[in-house]
């Protein structure tokens, strides 16, 4: 039974996820959440191990919470059922994709997708945020101090060199 709930539940966050791994952060807690797979500040700290690691963060989750559920079998399965509909999908396009790249509609609604998936960053940022800087009601001044010198370093470096700061400096 929890083969069959691994897959589904990260098939279903490899469907509708768009946007990539920052996009997917809610979806894949929901999906978390709902089985109960793991607790929630077990979840943020493993995204910030995800952080640190190569590779994409939704294989890394898929295959940590896969792994602590069922073993080796169970995250074979998650990482599969999360890269799944993703490679179907880049099969699917790169059969078409000459055809319909010109085409207004679809960059239109690839155009359309931006604002909703900077959104659904954004969202995911500001949650984090709070989730870590407010424990129980009380706000944490460490990782207060830490967000803010993050924010200041961010802000700083695009405007002293007019470019985004690379992630590893940062």
């Amino acid at each position: 039974m929890i083969y069959l709930e691994l897959f589904l539940g990260f098939l279903e966050v490899g469907c509708f996820s768009f946007g990539g791994a920052y996009a997917a952060i809610p979806l894949i807690r929901d999906v978390v959440l709902k089985y109960g797979w793991l607790e929630e500040e077990t979840l943020l700290y493993f995204i910030g191990v995800c952080e640190s690691t190569p590779g994409p963060i939704m294989i890394d989750l898929a295959t940590y919470v896969g792994s602590s559920q069922a073993g080796i079998l169970g995250s074979l399965l998650a990482t599969f059922a999360v890269v799944l509909p993703a490679f179907l999908i880049i099969l699917g396009v790169v059969a078409i994709v000459d055809k319909f790249l010109g085409n207004p509609w679809v960059k239109a609604a690839m155009d359309g997708l931006k604002p909703g998936v900077i959104g659904v960053i954004l969202a995911t940022g500001i949650s984090m945020i709070f989730t870590n800087v407010v424990i129980d009601r009380a706000v944490d001044v460490k990782a207060l101090i830490i967000t803010g010198i993050l924010a200041v370093l961010t802000v700083g470096s695009r405007l002293i060199r007019k470019k985004k700061i690379s992630p590893i400096p940062l």
